[in-house]
């Protein structure tokens, strides 16, 4: 059967503007476009050379007015252009490290209105820092929680990326930046060795870290949900001792009623 005409405009979590459509009257063709707010940022660091080495000729050289790039499609042939474009950067330090390192360059990526990304490659390694925003109060205790545990987990992993945590102020590698200070605000460093910017382990790596901050906070929301639960199983729980430890009346003398409707009481 002929497929029907799309046209559509999706928003993903991370500010990510997809519009899905079909060129002219051709349906059997779909055109991607994507917008991103940091796709300049991007940009600098490769971005569209990485697109245009994965997709080749399904990448348009004239983008879709209003969006930063527009992709070519068959109904055949999936894409994942925000799983591309967001770790080209990735790609450039990790290649740096490995000549060399340049302590000279650090990519800055704000990647939300108040959250920013930044990336370092030394000689040795390549540091990634998250600054990450707290809307709740009650994430701030849970994310510290949670974010500790990142720290301490490399004594049972030795092969781990290091994990430093420091809360609302910045680590000193990127004082005196425009990195925020404030108390609803936390930053998490990853250290990531040659063993993890290798060419046989980055891709794996590049889709753990660049993942990061949904993860953050999608385990935050378990967290919560997990604690009402047993709040509310506990609260459950006292209420059936509660009940339990009502008074019994079945003793107490009650009034009965006859066929015609008097009542009496039975001594």
């Amino acid at each position: 059967s002929k497929p029907d005409s799309v046209d559509i405009k999706v928003a993903d979590f991370d500010g990510a503007i997809y519009h899905i459509s079909n060129p002219g009257q051709d349906r059997f063709v779909i055109w991607v476009s994507i917008s991103l707010k940091f796709f300049k940022e991007l940009e600098d660091h490769g971005a569209h050379d990485l697109l245009k080495a994965r997709y080749g000729n399904y990448l348009l050289d004239t983008t879709e007015p209003g969006y930063n790039t527009t992709t070519k499609n068959s109904l055949c042939r999936r894409l994942c252009l925000s799983a591309t474009v967001l770790p080209a950067f990735f790609e450039k330090y990790f290649n740096l490290q490995a000549a060399g390192g340049d302590a000279e360059q650090r990519a800055v990526i704000h990647y939300r209105d108040d959250e920013t990304l930044y990336v370092e490659a030394l000689p040795d390694r390549v540091t990634v820092i998250f600054s990450v925003v707290f809307r709740d109060p009650d994430d701030i205790i849970v994310g510290k929680v949670f974010l500790q545990e990142f720290v301490e987990s490399r004594r049972d992993f030795n092969q781990a990326p290091q994990v430093l945590y420091s809360h609302k102020n910045p680590p000193s590698s990127i004082a005196g930046t425009d990195a925020l200070v404030a108390d609803n605000v936390a930053y998490v460093t990853f250290v990531l060795f040659p063993r993890h910017t290798s060419p046989e382990a980055r891709d794996k790596t590049i889709d753990l870290v660049h993942m990061f901050r949904n993860y953050l906070h999608y385990h935050i929301k378990c967290s919560k949900v997990y604690i009402h639960m047993r709040m509310r199983a506990k609260t459950n729980e006292f209420l059936s001792i509660l009940n339990r430890a009502r008074p019994s009346y079945a003793n107490e003398q009650k009034e009965k009623k006859t066929m015609s409707g008097r009542t009496f009481r039975r001594d």
